[in-house]
């Protein structure tokens, strides 16, 4: 239920000045559609955005209020623009303030992003204020190699690369490797009942990968939400009664019959630290590769971060991967 006594309209400082810009709160799922079409039009996604995807991700984002997180932008009554923030923490206790803005292609480099992004640090730090526990804690956004624009404006106000991430992409899935698992594991079909055994060795896992955020109890319900849920796919190798290691692939078929691919993602790639070097993930990819190829896709893409310390980026690229884009983590402290 919208909060009748807060104001629609904004007033932004450092506003620039464009005949009929103006800024608003979000009005609930109707906004959904022009969402995602700024969204669509700013270029290539990883995973296509529909209206169900959004409604999807802010009903299970904890702490997130749409009516006040929510900041869109109107020129003549039409929506060229949006933001939203959030906050989570990652495993070492840092909590993060994130944010972005999307933008229509034909508004970059006039002062939009700008007043926008300050804006949303402005209310970040309204929450943060709620928050003043948070000893550790920064500004994030996140862009990609592409959108020069939005990376200017970052650094312009401040942000600094925290680190990159890579898109890949195996073009084909031919000549997949046979590859034995050690001794003692083996994979079983997912069964609700081990959702939380396997949540919990990925988020094991996350403690060693830099900056990636734990599966939350509400993340989790999104992700069994969302259209692209599919436990089948999974890969879970097990010793006994533990979970060792995972890919949790999936198939965005919305997605592929926008691009004309059949693409496949493989995700969630994790082995717990005691069976590292054994074989176990190379066995996990390549049994997911060879099932997406089952369902009709023709090549998979996975994420990572490019400077993975366990040695991930030299093992998918012997797994046939290639490097199609990079991403780009950035940070500021929240003063």
């Amino acid at each position: 239920m919208a909060d009748d006594s807060i104001s629609e309209w904004l007033q932004l400082t450092n506003s620039p000045q464009i005949e009929e810009l103006r800024f608003r709160r979000f009005r609930g799922e109707s906004d959904f559609p022009a969402m995602v079409a700024v969204t669509r039009r700013m270029g290539e996604r990883s995973y296509a955005t529909s209206a169900e995807d959004l409604a999807n991700d802010f009903k299970h984002t904890e702490g997130f209020t749409p009516r006040t997180d929510v900041l869109i932008a109107e020129v003549g009554g039409r929506m060229i623009g949006w933001t939203r923030v959030w906050r989570t923490q990652d495993p070492a206790g840092l909590t993060l303030y994130n944010h972005f803005v999307n933008l229509l292609p034909e508004w970059y480099g006039k002062g939009v992003r700008v007043a926008m992004l300050r804006h949303s640090e402005l209310r970040l730090k309204e929450i943060a204020n709620r928050h003043r526990e948070d000893a550790d804690r920064m500004l994030q956004s996140t862009a990609v190699d592409t959108d020069a624009d939005w990376k200017s404006t970052l650094e312009s106000e401040g942000y600094r690369i925290f680190r990159y991430g890579l898109a890949m992409v195996r073009p084909n899935l031919d000549n997949i490797p046979d590859l034995p698992f050690p001794e003692g594991i083996e994979v079983r079909p997912v069964k609700p009942e081990y959702y939380r055994d396997i949540i919990d060795a990925w988020n094991e896992a996350c403690r060693d990968m830099r900056g990636q955020i734990p599966i939350s109890d509400e993340d989790f319900k999104a992700f069994q939400e969302s259209q692209i849920f599919d436990p089948s796919l999974w890969q879970i190798a097990w010793y006994r009664d533990q979970v060792v290691g995972t890919t949790m692939s999936f198939i965005n078929r919305q997605a592929n019959e926008e691009t004309g691919r059949k693409r496949g993602y493989v995700e969630a790639i994790s082995v717990r630290r005691p069976w590292r070097g054994k074989g176990i993930a190379s066995a996990l990819i390549a049994r997911s590769l060879k099932l997406l190829k089952s369902r009709g896709m023709t090549e998979a893409a996975l994420g990572v971060d490019a400077e993975n310390p366990s040695g991930a980026v030299q093992l998918y690229e012997r797994m046939g991967f290639e490097v199609v884009k990079r991403g780009v983590i950035y940070r500021k402290p929240l003063k």
